[in-house]
């Protein structure tokens, strides 16, 4: 049987769910991120095609690199996707899923120069963490 997840913005114009699996969230401390988010950004990620919206309606989004670009509620201001250009899936913000907890944080992206790195293994859908950095064991 196939996992269901639901989530949605603060205010409600945005919901969606996910039917398939979630990666676990990843931390990252890149200097976009914390400009979205106010403090590091931690999302999960599924393939593009199993995220469902169910009410669209706050939904913008807008191009923060050359890229990818960040999904968030007109209304409320919630950040709740980041999708990089021609891949085939989306990231998403793990404190945007309903219920009490959600995916375990496993990696955190510390820096700026781990920026173009985590990208492209959010990307590839590769498990970003410290063997995945240049001198991580």
């Amino acid at each position: 049987m196939t996992a269901v997840h639901t989530g949605s913005c603060l205010c409600g114009a945005v919901r969606y769910e996910v039917r398939g699996l979630l990666r676990d969230s990843i931390a990252c401390h890149c200097s976009q991120c914390r400009k979205t988010s106010g403090h590091y950004w931690s999302a999960t990620q599924a393939k593009t095609a199993d995220l469902h919206l169910l009410e669209g309606r706050g939904l913008r989004w807008f191009r923060s690199s050359g890229i990818a670009q960040r999904g968030f509620c007109q209304h409320c201001g919630s950040s709740l996707f980041w999708r990089p250009d021609g891949a085939d899936t989306t990231s998403i913000g793990s404190g945007t899923l309903d219920g009490p907890s959600g995916p375990c944080a496993t990696s955190t992206l510390p820096t700026k120069a781990t920026t173009s790195i985590s990208h492209r293994l959010w990307r590839s859908g590769r498990r970003a963490g410290p063997a995945s950095l240049p001198g991580g064991s």
